[in-house]
């Protein structure tokens, strides 16, 4: 039994091996790459042995003592899902409760260890096999379960080779692998194989020479000479069968009998993290070691440590740039080399007199790397920096490729990019997407610039991502959101780098740029991105009076774009009604229906006096079910407004009646940009007609029902408009406490909550008894924290 866990020494399940002392999962015989909290999650949900584990258990269990945002489990749970690869669904999630463990487990006998093949320690401690491999003179950091994962590596396989990019610190792990292996090889440890060979040192001499040791052999920087490294490493092992190797190099080796370990960069906390404690990252621990041996005083605070992050993200979590940044921390201070990170050749410089030249600066670094590419490889290369996020192979062929070069070439240098560490893949596995780290593309644009391609190149990505964006517009309201997001999503850092092009000043191609822009609305839409929406859409509409062009299809979707945008981000009414009124106009001199009941919409949101008429107007234009039900919630919304609540209640309860839960929520996103749920008007309806009670559950109900459709508006409209003002009117203060929390940190976090506050109608701008805003005002209390000061009303 292991210490802290009911569990026997080893348990299976699938494909899988659990082993819990070693704290390590085990793929098919392999170490799987997970992290310690992810692995102490999968600990928790095999000993609940198929019950339901609560996710406060599972933060108390993994967290302990400390108070955590949710997000830090589910980022865990995501990670322990990738390294369950397809068999993922073992770990369920149970809705409103926790997850669940759902595989059959096995008790395993005891053993297994793959570093007992490697042969026993040494007996004596004090009597260590020889090595040239030198002692380290600092920490290494952030690699402890690398380190783990090598080692189990190294007892099944006898050649493995470290790959990465350069400065992703392949050397340093290395080392402190030969180190850890020393007391299983009686010969030792050898970096460089000093024999005195006499004649000519031949592959094959060499290798004779070690025939029959138990040794280690580590073959550092393999990359400039891999030819003759591979020939070494396949004679070595071909002479005896007790010679293991362990390479380094930035691209394969291709050797027989190769098993490969991609060095990853350091940890890094993603943008989205806000709590915790940052300094488990890799990258933040080694950023603060470097800076501090530098600099003893070195004590940041929060903030500074928030954008100690920043800057390890920009710097793709590479060791090497990590500690050239954090050695000029006491210079120019964390701000300074934040603000210099767009310079990052010319700031990263001065490392160890001591390194070889191409680890003392960054960019010399990169120019070892693309000194080693044939033209070909470095044509594809700095084209590639044309992207700035992930990229498929449809992307990297349409955009890369030209008259003079063939589709079969880019593929074939894609892939040889692939092999030497300068382009990085991602997902599972089954669809190939590429991506240049961060610092590797700075110095390929630099390389495109030199080119005089920029421009070109730059037009090709805006075109092509033009044309995906038109596709996926098509396709928004005929795929589950789920599909169409995982689709579409990853592509949000190109379309912003298309765009920036497509306007730019010089050598820009603004009709690119308004066809994308107004292709674009439905991603930025769902990802709640609505103020980047608005800047990008208002500089859309500039730009297409300015061409003095007439295209009333795409100036129709920018408008309503513009006019939804406005009323989220708080936009001042004139300019609201300005767009929709416009919209309205150019829907229907093109006869298109679709946006003028979007247009009605919008202006239906606004409007106090006049609103059930408009909501009549829209449901004796509506043709599909979706639309009907949507025109009876805003005639029941109406009726509630003026007071009439029995026809209010007649018309929701009818729309629920018809009402299908997700069936219609794309569409009401996508086309009106709110998820219209009726419950959310009647469940007020409910408590002003004397059924507490049932108000309360229903708000709960939908709460719930915005978590679970995870979009930011309708999880800030559901605990603004229902759930908060019925919790504080039942008297449910700790209730509508958590879901005031919910409504400030979303709303916060996606620039809506002056939109929240803004909006018209004033449907939850109520005192207690109904009034219209007093001293009691609802807003007041739940949003500005403070009666009586009515930032404005809260709209539907």
């Amino acid at each position: 039994m292991v210490a802290g866990s009911d569990l026997p020494a080893s348990v299976g399940f699938g494909r899988f091996r659990v082993l819990p002392h070693r704290r390590e999962l085990l793929v098919d015989g392999q170490p799987a790459k997970l992290g310690g909290r992810a692995f102490d999650i999968l600990l928790a949900l095999i000993e609940a042995r198929g019950a339901v584990v609560s996710k406060n258990a599972l933060m108390a269990r993994v967290w302990p003592g400390r108070v955590v945002e949710e997000n830090n489990l589910q980022s865990h749970i995501s990670a322990l899902r990738a390294a369950l690869g397809r068999d993922r669904e073992v770990i369920r999630t149970v809705s409103g409760r926790g997850y669940q463990f759902v595989g059959e487990i096995l008790a395993l006998p005891e053993g297994g260890d793959d570093r007992a093949s490697l042969g026993p320690k040494a007996a004596d401690p004090g009597a260590l096999p020889p090595t040239n491999v030198p002692e380290p003179v600092s920490e290494l950091i952030g690699r402890e379960d690398e380190l783990a994962e090598v080692v189990n590596l190294m007892g099944a396989h006898r050649l493995v080779t470290l790959t990465g990019a350069g400065g992703i610190g392949k050397t340093r792990l290395a080392v402190a692998l030969a180190r850890e292996l020393r007391p299983h090889f009686a010969d030792g440890v050898a970096a460089a194989v000093g024999l005195e060979l006499g004649g000519e040192a031949s592959v094959q001499n060499v290798a004779q020479r070690l025939a029959g040791r138990r040794l280690l052999l580590v073959l550092d920087t393999c990359e400039h000479v891999i030819e003759i490294a591979a020939s070494m490493a396949e004679a070595a092992l071909g002479a005896g069968p007790e010679l293991r190797i362990l390479a380094t190099s930035r691209e394969l080796l291709k050797a027989e009998g190769e098993w490969v370990y991609p060095v990853s960069p350091l940890a890094v906390p993603t943008a989205e993290v806000e709590q915790g404690d940052f300094v488990e990252y890799g990258a933040i621990r080694l950023f603060l070691e470097r800076a501090r041996a530098a600099n003893p005083r070195f004590a940041p605070d929060r903030p500074l440590v928030e954008l100690i992050a920043a800057i390890c993200r920009r710097l793709d979590g590479i060791p090497l740039a990590i500690e050239l940044a954090a050695a000029r921390a006491s210079a120019l201070g964390v701000e300074g080399i934040a603000a210099r990170l767009d310079d990052r050749f010319h700031l990263l410089t001065g490392g160890k007199r001591t390194a070889l030249p191409r680890h003392q600066t960054l960019r010399a670094t990169l120019d070892w790397s693309y000194e080693l590419l044939t033209e070909p490889e470095r044509v594809i290369l700095r084209r590639l920096a044309v992207f700035a996020g992930p990229f498929s192979l449809e992307a990297a062929t349409a955009v890369a490729a030209d008259p003079e070069t063939e589709l079969a070439s880019v593929v074939e240098n894609l892939a040889s990019l692939v092999m030497k560490s300068l382009v990085t893949t991602e997902g599972d596995g089954a669809v190939a997407r590429y991506r240049l780290l961060d610092t590797t593309r700075a110095y390929a644009t630099e390389k495109l610039d030199e080119s005089g391609q920029r421009d070109s190149l730059g037009g090709r990505h805006a075109e092509y991502y033009r044309d995906v964006f038109e596709r996926a517009e098509t396709e928004v309201l005929a795929r589950p959101a789920s599909e169409w997001l995982a689709d579409y999503a990853p592509e949000i850092d190109n379309l912003r780098s298309a765009l920036d092009w497509a306007f730019s000043p010089q050598g820009g191609d603004v009709s690119v740029g308004i066809a994308l822009t107004a292709a674009a609305v439905p991603l930025w839409v769902y990802l709640s991105l609505v103020d980047e929406c608005r800047r990008r859409v208002e500089r859309a509409l500039t730009a297409l009076v300015a061409a003095a062009r007439s295209d009333a299809c795409l100036e129709m979707k920018l408008q309503a774009a513009l006019g939804e945008s406005l009323r989220q981000v708080g936009g001042a009414v004139t300019e609201m009604e300005s767009a929709w009124t416009r919209t309205l106009e150019l829907a229907k001199g093109t006869g298109n229906v679709d946006y003028e009941l979007r247009a009605l919409v919008g202006l239906w949101m606004f409007r106090d006096q006049g609103s059930l008429a408009l909501a009549r107007q829209f449901a004796a234009g509506a043709k599909t079910p979706a639309d009907r039900l949507i025109g009876d919630q805003m005639i029941g919304h109406s009726y509630f407004i003026q007071g009439n609540q029995s026809s209010a209640r007649r018309h929701l309860e009818r729309a629920i009646a018809n009402h299908v839960p997700g069936a219609f929520a794309g569409s009401a996103i996508i086309r009106f940009q709110l998820d219209h749920d009726p419950m959310r008007s009647l469940a007020r309806v409910l408590w002003l007609q004397g059924l507490p009670e049932q108000a309360m559950c229903m708000a709960e109900r939908l709460v719930e029902r915005a978590k679970a459709q995870d979009h930011a508006y309708s999880l800030c409209s559901s605990p603004a408009l229902a759930a908060c003002p019925i919790a504080l009117w039942t008297g449910n203060f700790h209730l509508a406490e958590q879901y005031i929390e919910v409504l400030h940190e979303t709303s916060n976090r996606y620039a809506l909550i002056s939109g929240m506050l803004s909006a018209a109608p004033i449907g939850a701008c109520f005192s207690p008894s109904g009034e219209i805003c007093g001293p009691n005002c609802l807003s007041c209390v739940l949003l500005s924290r403070s009666a009586g000061s009515c930032p404005r009303a809260i709209g539907y």
